[in-house]
């Protein structure tokens, strides 16, 4: 079995090196409070399972210890006074070391809820801009559509109209031939005058021999 000395000084060792793990291990508190990007990327996480793990095993050790000092202190002949009182300060030092281990294991873990609450809000914020993004370009994609079926709509009209004008003149050029040629051919115009005037002085005759017929048919009948 160790020796007093021994036990001593590897608790003085195992004491140094857990307030060290340790204050690495609480400083974790504010570089994860205070980081922006994700905690897996940068290797945070790791960095504190890490950490905690190696302060488990310190403290399992530092009980293993305290625990062989509590057994060679119930042997009075072994230790003295002074020894007593160490291994009863080695005693009440592990205890604040397991209170201090468990209060920052809790620190850390709240920050490091914090830390993935926001590395999540801010992924949605993100997710959130590139859906926005996403539909502005697909909103500006169907006006750019609009807008070229508005042209196409606009050319055909413009074509349609220029269709029209183009018919127009070609009537109007056609007008223009047809009294230019009557123009040119007096006859014609005579011809369709006189034959209108004897169409209707045929109709006069036709109608004084009807009214001709008519009186004499009524006196037949009065007779």
């Amino acid at each position: 079995m160790p020796n007093y000395e021994q036990l001593h000084r590897q608790c003085r060792t195992l004491e140094n090196l857990f307030d060290t793990k340790l204050t690495s291990y609480s400083q974790l508190v504010s570089t994860i409070s205070q980081q922006t990007e994700d905690l897996e990327a940068t290797g945070s996480g790791e960095r504190w399972k890490d950490l905690e793990v190696e302060l488990d095993d310190l403290l399992e050790k530092l009980e293993e210890t305290n625990e062989e000092l509590a057994t060679l202190s119930n042997t009075p002949d072994a230790v003295s006074t002074s020894m007593l009182r160490a291994i009863q300060r080695h005693r009440e030092l592990f205890q604040d070391n397991t209170r201090e281990l468990r209060r920052t294991k809790t620190s850390v873990q709240n920050a490091l809820d914090q830390a993935n609450l926001l590395s999540g809000v801010r992924n949605d914020i993100d997710a959130y801009k590139s859906s926005a993004t996403d539909s502005l370009l697909a909103e500006r994609g169907r006006i750019d559509s609009s807008h070229r079926m508005t042209d196409d709509v606009l050319n055909q009209a413009y074509e349609t109209r220029s269709e029209f004008s183009r018919q127009r003149a070609s009537l109007a050029g056609i007008n223009t031939r047809i009294v230019n040629v009557l123009n040119t051919m007096p006859g014609i115009n005579n011809l369709v005058s006189m034959i209108k005037s004897r169409r209707r002085r045929d109709s006069i005759i036709l109608g004084v021999v009807i009214g001709i017929c008519m009186i004499l048919f009524i006196t037949y009948l009065w007779h």
